[in-house]
């Protein structure tokens, strides 16, 4: 068997469902460090010999050494493993490496993109492709802004978005649409919606809500979330309006570990299921007989995340100040478990209770 060639080693996906050969090595006290973007072993082995050459071109021969998107890419990488969103940004760059990859940093705009655009296209909708171009965008900035050297980018090309007329619309529900709704659920299900209504708490930080986020402030009750389960990584606190808290009362006992778990106190995978795909169903056959007139598109194909939507308009509506609602909401930039008084953090309980409406006790009977 052939031995393998030095400083090639394997990178595996969060998911440990595929991997990619990078290179790591020193070569005449010089680092080698990039992604070979393929699982092909020979590839990877072709790629090495062809950046020890090209360093030796640049070190011996003093050849400018020119920096590549592939090389730019892999840096990114590396400086931003500990990012939740990596394996998704990683894919964006996949469908680019064959097109831009080995082009100079200098060479990646909008033209030399546009192949890759146009075949994505016939695959993805327009918003996919934005936001794969959105990481070719921030690869581009750090190269230019902070990685920047004299063989490197020097300004950042403007990359274009592609029009998105049929991006999905928010729909808040109101509050007939949410009973109606609510009553096709299963118990535990409807437990869990009623409390991301009523929280404006995003569904991957509902079915990760353990005990021991619970924190109780003068008999009201808060939980502190960590900053691994926030969409922008930063910790916050969630104030639980007299709704949301009765929700939590109601778990006490059932559950050693996660405040909402299904049956045999195993944890949830998600909140949008079958159940939630037939109650909706249900619901919008309902609705003409319950509400009157046809049921809108919006409510037919309601997500759980418009019950956040729902949560955020009525604090609007019950006349909440923008910062109060980016603070709920957990929009802020401010650490709230560390920057905000306690007269500050009983304002907003106050603030999450105007999203309760007259007939919360009913709501409550139903779910309990």
């Amino acid at each position: 068997m052939p031995k393998r060639a030095t400083g090639i080693y394997k990178r595996w996906s969060r998911d440990h469902e595929s991997y990619w050969w990078e290179i790591d090595k020193v070569v005449n006290g010089h680092r080698i460090r990039c992604s070979t973007g393929t699982s092909d072993y020979a590839e990877a082995e072709r790629r090495l010999a062809f950046e020890v050459d090209r360093l030796r071109q640049s070190t011996v021969y003093g050849v400018s050494q020119t920096h590549t998107f592939a090389q730019a890419a892999a840096r990114y990488v590396d400086e931003h493993h500990h990012k939740k969103a990596l394996d998704r940004d990683i894919t964006a760059l996949k469908v680019f490496m064959p097109t831009v990859g080995e082009l100079p940093l200098h060479q990646v705009h909008q033209g030399t993109l546009q192949p890759a655009i146009d075949e994505r296209c016939k695959h993805v909708t327009n918003g996919t492709i934005n936001r794969d171009l959105a990481v070719v965008r921030r690869v581009l900035e750090l190269s230019a802004r902070l990685w920047r050297d004299e063989h490197g980018l020097n300004t950042v090309p403007m990359i274009a978005r592609l029009p998105t007329p049929h991006k999905r619309q928010p729909y808040p529900l109101t509050w007939e649409e949410q009973r109606l709704l609510f009553r096709f659920l299963p118990e535990r299900r409807k437990a869990m919606a009623l409390f991301a209504v009523h929280t404006g708490m995003r569904a991957g930080e509902i079915i990760a809500a353990c005990w021991t986020w619970e924190a109780r402030i003068d008999g009201h009750t808060v939980l502190l979330l960590p900053g691994s389960v926030t969409k922008n990584g930063r910790s916050r606190l969630v104030v639980c309006n007299r709704v949301a808290r009765s929700m939590i009362d109601a778990q006490r006992g059932q559950s050693g570990h996660w405040i909402f778990s299904a049956p045999g106190g195993k944890p949830y995978h998600q909140l949008y299921s079958n159940s939630w795909r037939t109650a909706r169903k249900r619901a919008a056959a309902e609705y003409p007989r319950e509400i009157g007139g046809t049921a809108p598109w919006g409510f037919a194909n309601v997500r759980v995340h418009d019950l956040r939507h729902t949560f955020g308009r009525r604090l609007r509506a019950a006349g909440v100040s923008e910062e109060d609602r980016k603070d709920l909401l957990g929009h802020s930039t401010q650490s709230i478990t560390t920057e905000y008084s306690a007269a500050k953090i009983y304002s907003l309980i106050d603030a999450a209770n105007t999203a309760c409406d007259g007939n919360s006790r009913s709501l409550l009977r139903a779910v309990g």
